[in-house]
C-alpha cells in the first residue's frame, strides 16, 4: 500500500489539530470569563503557578495567577534536603499542589525576534530550531530553546521570539535547587521586569506532570450532570407525551359530538332539499282538482269516466261515450295537458249503447320542474 494516503492524513491532522485546540481554549476561556473572579479562584479555574526566582543565596517565591505575579516569600537557599523541607513547610497545602516553575534571570539567555510566515505558528518550535545556529552562537545540542508568537501581521506573516539558554546554565540552575528540581513543571525566563515570558525551556523528559486531585471529582460531577440532563430531557418528553395523550382522551367525546352533529346536519339538509324538490314538482304540475274541473267543462254530458289516473306526467282516461271519436278534439287546447290521443280501438258497449275508449295525454309541466335537480343520493333521508 502506498504511504501517500497516510502522509496526507498526517498532514491534515497536523493542520487541523492545533486549530481545534486553539478554538477549544478560546471557547473555554470565553465561558470562564462570565464567572466572577472569586468563584473561578475557589473552583480552581484560574491558571496559576508558583514561580521560583533564584537570587544569589536566596530563593524568591511568587504566585502567578491569571498572568499577574504576587510575591509570597524569600527563603535562604542551600542545596540540601533541609531547604526542600523548609519550602514544604512554608507553602500552604493549596500552594504546595500548584505547578512549580523555575524562572531564570534575564541575562541567562538570548532573545531574538524572527519574522516568519503565519503558517509557521502551528509548528513554531520545529521551525525556529533551524534558526539557532544562524541567530545565536549556540547549537541545538549545546542549548535549550523555546519560541513564542509576539504579534500577527496583516501581510500574512508573524513576529516570533526565539529564546535560547545554554544547556550548562540550565543544568547549574537545576543543580542549585537540589531535590526541588525534580518537582518542576517547567523553566521560564525573566523578561527583565520581573515577569516571566511564558515559555518552557525544561526538556519534556524532566517535566513533572501533576495529576489534578479534583479531576476524578470533576469527571464524576460531569457524568452526574450529564445523567441529570438526560433524565430531565426524558422527563420533559414524557410529560409532553402524557399531555398529548390526555388531550386526545379529552378530545374524543367532543370529536364524537361534532361528528354526530355533522351527520344530523347532513340528514337535515338532505331532508330539506328533498322537501323543496317535492314542493317544486308539485307546484309545477296541475292539481287533481284542477284536472277534474277542466274535464268536467270539456267532456260532453253523454260521456262518463270509469277510471281517471295520473302517473308521473301521463294522464289516463277510461270511460264510455257516445261521442268518443270527438273527444280528442274537445280535449285539445287545454293548458293542463298536451297531445291528447286515443289509445287502441273503440269498443262498442251493447248495454249502454256507447263506445268504450282509452285516452291518454301528457300533463303540462312548467320549466321550473324540468330544470330542478333531485336531491343527492348520498344525502340520508329523515329516517336515517
Amino acid at each position: 500500500m502506498s504511504p501517500a494516503p497516510a502522509t496526507s492524513r498526517a498532514a491534515f491532522a497536523g493542520r487541523i489539530g492545533p486549530r481545534l485546540l486553539a478554538a477549544w481554549r478560546w471557547w473555554t476561556a470565553a465561558l470562564l470569563a462570565w464567572l466572577p473572579l472569586r468563584l473561578r479562584e475557589r473552583l480552581g479555574l484560574l491558571p496559576q503557578r508558583l514561580l521560583l526566582h533564584p537570587q544569589g543565596a536566596d530563593l524568591a517565591i511568587a504566585l502567578e495567577r491569571a498572568g499577574e505575579a504576587r510575591a509570597l516569600a524569600v527563603l535562604p537557599w542551600q542545596d540540601d534536603s533541609n531547604a526542600a523541607a523548609v519550602l514544604a513547610r512554608v507553602l500552604a497545602p493549596q500552594l504546595a499542589d500548584m505547578p512549580r516553575w523555575l524562572v531564570l534571570p534575564a541575562g541567562s539567555g538570548l532573545r531574538r525576534t524572527l519574522r516568519l510566515p503565519a503558517a509557521a505558528a502551528e509548528r513554531l518550535r520545529d521551525v525556529v530550531s533551524f534558526e539557532i545556529d544562524r541567530q545565536t552562537p549556540f547549537s541545538a545540542q549545546t542549548a535549550v530553546f523555546d519560541a513564542r508568537v509576539v504579534a500577527l501581521r496583516d501581510d500574512g506573516q508573524l513576529d516570533a521570539e526565539l529564546v535560547v539558554v545554554p544547556r550548562r546554565t540550565l543544568d547549574d540552575a537545576l543543580a542549585a535547587l537540589g531535590p526541588v528540581a525534580d518537582t518542576l513543571a517547567g523553566v521560564d525566563l525573566d523578561d527583565g521586569s520581573g515577569q516571566a515570558l511564558g515559555i518552557d525551556l525544561l526538556p519534556a523528559g524532566r517535566r513533572l506532570h501533576r495529576v489534578d486531585p479534583r479531576r476524578r471529582w470533576n469527571l464524576l460531577l460531569a457524568a452526574i450532570a450529564l445523567c441529570a440532563l438526560m433524565a430531565g430531557m426524558w422527563q420533559v418528553l414524557d410529560n409532553r407525551r402524557a399531555a398529548a395523550d390526555a388531550f386526545e382522551d379529552a378530545s374524543r367525546p367532543v370529536i364524537a359530538q361534532a361528528r354526530a352533529a355533522s351527520a344530523q346536519r347532513q340528514r337535515l339538509t338532505g331532508l330539506i332539499e328533498g322537501m323543496q324538490y317535492l314542493e317544486t314538482q308539485r307546484a309545477a304540475r296541475p292539481t287533481m282538482v284542477e284536472i277534474l274541473d277542466e274535464l268536467s267543462q270539456r267532456l260532453p254530458d253523454s260521456t262518463y269516466l270509469e277510471k281517471l289516473a295520473v302517473e308521473n306526467d301521463r294522464l289516463l282516461l277510461i270511460g264510455l261515450s257516445s261521442e268518443a271519436s270527438a273527444l280528442v278534439g274537445q280535449l285539445e287546447g287545454s293548458p293542463l295537458w298536451r297531445s291528447p290521443a286515443l289509445t287502441g280501438a273503440l269498443q262498442p258497449d251493447p248495454r249502454s249503447r256507447r263506445d268504450r275508449f282509452t285516452l291518454t295525454a301528457s300533463l303540462a309541466v312548467s320549466d321550473v320542474a324540468t330544470t330542478a335537480a333531485p336531491p343527492a343520493r348520498g344525502a340520508p333521508d329523515a329516517g336515517g
